[in-house]
């Protein structure tokens, strides 16, 4: 019985009336075309979703980027990209080299939702502030020139 109510709900959901001018309300103007690189994705309506802008709201900040060196250690960032996030068992994220690309976007990416091969995703732990803050630590690092072991290897 529940799951026959739990259908007649979703349904009656489903059957609410959409009008055109809802849906072009808001859907952007400026939104760009499907992506030809990438066949998988495929909107509805031919059209990409809307998506957010990220920015750094703590970018060149010297006080937040010893704040995310604090950070950094403290949440244990440093037990696998070692102290100065020079690497360790993890790459180094000191050298200049990233995986997933270098702009602060890019980065807050891989903190937030995690990487493939062990970086877990800290999203929830620290949220949003307490990344971009780990963030302006790490684009405030020097770039090291040791880069004798490719971080493909790692």
């Amino acid at each position: 019985m529940k799951s026959g109510y739990k259908l007649a709900v979703a349904l009656s959901i489903l059957a609410l009336p959409v009008t055109a001018s809802q849906v072009r309300s808001e859907t952007p103007a400026e939104a760009p075309p499907p992506s030809i690189e990438n066949p998988s994705h495929i909107f509805a309506g031919h059209n990409a979703p809307p998506g957010g802008v990220l920015t750094n709201p703590y970018e060149g900040d010297k006080d937040m980027a010893a704040t995310g060196a604090d950070l950094f250690a403290s949440m244990n960032c440093n037990g696998c990209h070692g102290d100065g996030a020079t690497g360790f068992a993890a790459p180094s994220l000191a050298d200049g080299r990233w995986r997933y690309g270098d702009s602060e976007q890019a980065i807050f990416q891989s903190i937030y939702y995690g990487r493939p091969k062990g970086m877990p995703a800290f999203g929830g732990l620290v949220g949003t502030d307490g990344i971009w803050i780990i963030v302006t630590y790490l684009k405030s690092l020097p770039v090291s020139d040791n880069k004798t072991e490719s971080w493909e290897t790692q």
